[in-house]
């Protein structure tokens, strides 16, 4: 965390007329929130990093974006830009991970490591509106889109075990291909069906458009993302918001555009899967949770172990063709939407597993003797990426050089939109209705 700050610090010393940092807020624990601004145009576009707390990535391609637009002066001069790069949302969590975070790049040390805070606590999302926002870290965001009213926003993301996918609350067209062209010369997978975009209209292969938020249960909000967010939050200024993910472990089969042999039976299986991990984290959670005591950290780590459990028998049932809801049918699925829906119920039981692992060691001891049976689980399951679903780890140095391409591939079909939006006329780009996938 601390060395995104001294290295931008570093270029600003290096490039004090064209590169500036400010910090725009501080976060619960009293971190600074930085911004690295490039250019002097008279159009602003903000780039967030760092809104995960697990998704380390968007740091280094922050700082790789800023090297690109002093090196390249068509990016800010000759496109009348100034970017603004937020190096960090959620400097607190990122802390957080750091027991992963200089390697050994394997899944075990990875889900042993993990942290996300619950959902609640997660600064892009504005579950009572941006007026009642409560955490200081949303506010500063806040502040930041109404103070630039970027014409472009971009939401640096990670996938941890998956492939590459841009969400976006307009259409480019021409971005599909661009995202095709760079994950193919970087080798990196797409993922042409992501389950949080399962009812979501697509705008070509890796491509989707996000719905306009909703106010919803936990639920939903967890498993749907169309809840109020800092995404939507600048729409009243013209804002286009990207949402670019970059996947560490890629996983070739979700980008497998290929009809399934027997999707029931696939669905039925991973439905059956979830619901036996969940349970058994929950007898492993009820056998922990006694022996945290006074623990003071012990809330920061159960609340997102309470959200993933609480979500796993909701999705369990969706996917399951004997038990889903028949008034929202699922959509025709390819085998990459089988993969990733495999991939996501497994997710939610490593991260919950790694949790736990987590709150046993730093209570102290073991009275439940659950580290065992959680040193089983987590090696089992991680296996199962591994060996069943093929995951490979990805360099930081590609995934950061895929994140930025795809970015400014996104700013470049972004500001041509802008022009043109100038010259017939067009006051903003409201985000339009979507339209549910089945319908389509």
């Amino acid at each position: 965390m601390d060395e995104l700050g001294t290295r931008a610090a570093a270029l600003v010393a290096r490039r004090p007329r064209d590169a500036r940092l400010r910090r725009i807020g501080t976060s619960r624990a009293g971190t600074p929130l930085w911004l690295l601004s490039v250019g002097h145009g008279t159009r602003q576009a903000l780039v967030v990093a760092g809104p995960h707390a697990n998704e380390p990535v968007g740091g280094a391609t922050a700082l790789r974006l800023a090297e690109r637009v002093l090196a390249e002066p068509r990016l800010a001069d000759g496109a009348d830009t100034t970017w603004n790069l937020l190096l960090c949302l959620d400097p607190d969590g990122l802390r957080r991970n750091e027991g992963w975070l200089s390697g050994p790049y394997t899944l075990g040390h990875y889900f042993r490591n993990f942290f996300r805070p619950g959902f609640l606590e997660q600064p892009e999302w504005l579950p009572d509106g941006a007026e009642a926002a409560a955490l200081p870290e949303t506010r500063a965001l806040l502040g930041v889109q109404d103070e630039l009213k970027p014409f472009f926003q971009c939401s640096l993301h990670g996938v941890d075990v998956g492939g590459g996918f841009v969400e976006l609350t307009r259409d480019l067209p021409g971005l599909a291909q661009r995202v095709a062209h760079t994950a193919t010369r970087l080798g990196i997978p797409r993922e042409l069906g992501p389950y949080d975009t399962l009812y979501w209209p697509g705008l070509g292969p890796a491509v989707y458009r996000i719905p306009p938020p909703s106010r919803g249960d936990l639920a939903a909000a967890i498993t749907e993302a169309a809840v109020e967010s800092t995404w939507f939050h600048p729409h009243r200024h013209g804002t286009v918001t990207a949402v670019i993910e970059a996947p560490m472990w890629g996983v070739a089969g979700v980008e497998d555009g290929s009809p399934p042999a027997d999707p029931d039976e696939t669905l039925r299986t991973v439905s059956r899967t979830l619901r036996h991990d969940a349970g058994l984290l929950e007898l492993i959670l009820a056998r922990v949770r006694p022996g945290l005591g006074d623990w003071p950290d012990a809330a920061r780590l159960l609340a997102p172990v309470d959200d993933y459990l609480l979500v796993c028998p909701g999705l369990a049932d969706a996917w399951d063709p004997d038990v889903h809801d028949q008034g929202r049918p699922l959509p025709a699925l390819r085998t990459a939407h089988l993969a990733a829906l495999r991939i996501a119920g497994r997710r939610l039981a490593l991260r919950t597993a790694g949790l736990l692992h987590q709150l046993v060691r730093g209570a102290g001891g073991d009275p439940a003797d659950a580290l065992p049976d959680l040193d089983r689980v987590i090696d089992e399951w991680c296996a199962d990426y591994r060996d069943g679903c093929q995951a490979r780890w990805i360099p930081v140095a590609r995934q950061v050089e895929y994140q930025s391409r795809v970015v400014l591939a996104t700013f470049e079909l972004a500001a041509a939109h802008a022009r043109e939006a100038s010259r017939s006329g067009e006051r903003d780009w409201c985000p339009e209705t979507a339209v549910p996938m089945p319908l389509e």
